[in-house]
C-alpha cells in the first residue's frame, strides 16, 4: 500500500514527529488534515508542506473528547471521507511516583489514552461502513517497559496496546488495520513539555532525547512500517529495542537494569 492519494489525518501535527510526518506526506500525493491544540503552529507546518492546497486546518483537543464526534464529522467532510488516522497527540512525564499528583496521572489519561480512544471510536463507524481504514497509533518503548519517572506515561501507553491489540482483532474482518509504532528517544520537545509531578512543564530536554533519532528519520521509517502495514514496529536505538526482546525472555534481568537508570 502507498500513501498517494491517501487522505490521512494526523493528530499532534504541530511539532515533532507530527511536523515531520506532515511535510514527508505532504511530498507523497497524499491530503492531510492536521490537528493539535495550537492552530497556529498548524499552520506554520502547512506553509513548510507541498501543495498546501490539499491540507485542511482542524484544531482539537484530546483532552476535552466530548467535542470529538463534531470534529469526525468536520474531517470527513473536508475530503469526503479519511483513509488513515494517525493519532500521534499525546504529552510525557517526569517524576516519581510518590510526587505525582493523581491530578497529573488523570491528565496524561485523558490525553493520551481516553482522546486517542474516544477519536478511535467516533471515526470507527466511517472506516466499518467504507470496509477500509487504518488506525496508527504512537505509542512508546515505555509502553512495553516501564521505566522510573514515566509512570503515568507508561501507564496511558500500556492501556494503548491492550485497546488496539483487542481492536485489531475485532475489526480484521472489516478489512481496518492497526499499527502500532513505538519510538524510543527522539529529539522533539516530549522531555521539555513533559509534566512534573505538580502538573507544570519540564522546561528542559533530557540528554536522551536530546541525542535521540532525528524526527525526519522517524517519520520517513514510521510510513515505511504504516505502507508495510505492520502491526507493532519498535523505531529506537539499539540498546531499546534490545530492551524490549530481553524483557521476553529474562525479566529479571531487564528489571536490574531499570532499577539502575537514573531517577534524578
Amino acid at each position: 500500500m502507498t500513501n498517494e492519494n491517501k487522505i490521512v489525518w494526523l493528530t499532534g501535527a504541530s511539532s515533532g514527529i507530527g511536523k515531520s510526518l506532515a511535510i514527508l506526506l505532504s511530498s507523497q500525493n497524499t491530503k492531510l488534515i492536521l490537528s493539535s491544540r495550537n492552530e497556529s503552529a498548524l499552520n506554520d507546518v502547512r506553509t513548510l508542506c507541498q501543495s498546501p492546497e490539499n491540507i485542511k486546518i482542524l484544531p482539537l483537543d484530546l483532552e476535552r473528547y466530548e467535542d470529538i464526534e463534531e470534529k469526525v464529522n468536520q474531517a470527513i467532510a473536508f475530503f469526503g471521507r479519511v483513509d488513515i488516522l494517525i493519532n500521534n497527540g499525546g504529552i510525557s512525564q517526569r517524576s516519581l511516583v510518590k510526587d505525582t499528583s493523581i491530578a497529573v496521572d488523570k491528565r496524561l489519561m485523558d490525553v493520551n489514552y481516553l482522546g486517542t480512544v474516544a477519536l478511535t471510536k467516533a471515526i470507527l463507524p466511517h472506516f466499518i461502513q467504507r470496509q477500509s481504514g487504518h488506525f496508527v497509533v504512537t505509542t512508546s518503548i515505555v509502553g512495553k517497559i516501564g521505566t522510573p519517572l514515566r509512570s503515568s506515561y507508561a501507564a496511558t501507553k500500556h492501556a494503548l496496546h491492550g485497546f488496539f491489540d483487542s481492536l485489531r482483532a475485532e475489526v480484521f474482518n472489516d478489512k481496518i488495520k492497526v499499527t502500532l509504532v513505538c519510538p524510543g528517544f527522539v529529539a522533539t520537545n516530549v522531555s521539555k513539555n513533559a509534566l512534573t509531578g505538580n502538573g507544570d512543564p519540564q522546561g528542559k530536554m533530557d540528554k536522551a532525547t536530546a541525542n535521540g533519532i532525528h524526527p525526519d528519520r522517524f517519520a520517513k521509517l514510521m510510513l515505511k512500517a504504516i505502507r508495510a502495514e505492520k502491526q507493532e514496529v519498535y523505531i529506537a536505538g539499539a540498546k531499546e529495542k534490545l530492551g524490549v526482546y530481553a524483557k521476553r525472555f529474562y525479566p529479571k534481568l531487564v528489571s536490574k537494569m531499570i532499577r539502575k537508570l537514573s531517577v534524578t
